[in-house]
């Protein structure tokens, strides 16, 4: 045998394989180091190939901000198994993903593998550590978001992460984390009604307008009704207007006005792996 224990060590350490399985590849390789981390690589392939049709259900959403408060990014890490997805290592790696992501200011899923991390793209390292863990991985999402102020908020589990921008750079900080919060509870759909696509809208009206047919109202009157029920819709599914949920008796937008007069959202994100 032409390696020692700590070659051993030294390549568990840069692969973040197990034990044997770098035993083995400094074996096969008579201890050339180089061609056993190569051999590690494949092995990740190989194992990222048989896996493939393998549903990647479990792993981790998270969302960071950058340090100048106007850039955020939300990434999704999936793996097979919750026993993976709580790992401190494969958390360790998804949390590294999302570093390069702010770094970067990464705008897309595409160009986020395609970015380098430790010498190698983003995309080959995540193949590599299906290896590791003996699980099909798959880094499945990406949303960021710009402004003026950007908040992040992650669930505890890792299960659920929200982002939100706002127009304004002075956001209270608990404002901020009030809203993303918010969007973690309630899921909107949009940031108000103008946000809602007319076509969505439509559909609504339409859904609403056949209902109150079959329940035999007056036609003359079904118009008015579907409106009333579109405009309740509004409040549940768009965020301005949603109540806040530490305080029923206002919405996001008049919460928000409490805080300053032109305070409003820009934008906004909310991914959870528990839908």
């Amino acid at each position: 045998m032409s390696f020692t224990t700590a070659d051993v060590v030294k390549l568990r350490k840069v692969s973040g394989a197990g034990m044997m399985d770098c035993k083995n590849a400094l074996k096969e390789t008579d201890g050339d180091f180089d061609k056993a981390l190569e051999i590690i690589r494949e092995k990740g392939k190989l194992i990222a190939n048989k896996r493939a049709d393998r549903d990647a259900a479990e792993g981790v959403a998270l969302a960071k901000v950058a340090e100048d408060g106007k850039f955020g990014a939300l990434v999704v890490l999936n793996c097979e198994t919750d026993f993976v997805a709580k790992n401190e290592s494969f958390v360790a790696f998804a949390e590294s993903i999302l570093n390069a992501a702010l770094e970067n200011k990464v705008e897309s899923l595409d160009a986020l593998k395609a970015i380098e991390l430790d010498g190698k793209s983003i995309e080959a390292q995540v193949t590599e550590q299906t290896g590791v863990t003996g699980e099909k991985l798959e880094l499945s999402y990406y949303k960021a978001i710009a402004g003026e102020h950007v908040v992040a908020y992650i669930h505890p589990g890792n299960k659920l992460s929200t982002l939100v921008g706002f127009n304004k750079a002075d956001v209270d900080e608990h404002v901020g984390k009030d809203v993303a919060m918010q969007i973690a509870a309630m899921a909107p759909i949009a940031i108000d009604e103008a946000s809602i696509p007319k076509a969505e809208i439509e559909k609504e009206l339409d859904f609403a307008r056949e209902k109150y047919r079959k329940e035999g109202k007056p036609e003359a009157m079904i118009e008015k009704i579907a409106q009333g029920s579109l405009n309740k819709w509004y409040k549940d599914v768009t965020l301005l207007n949603q109540a806040y949920v530490k305080d029923t008796k206002m919405s996001i937008k008049n919460f928000l006005k409490q805080s300053d007069a032109e305070l409003t959202v820009t934008a906004f994100d909310r991914y959870t792996l528990n839908d």
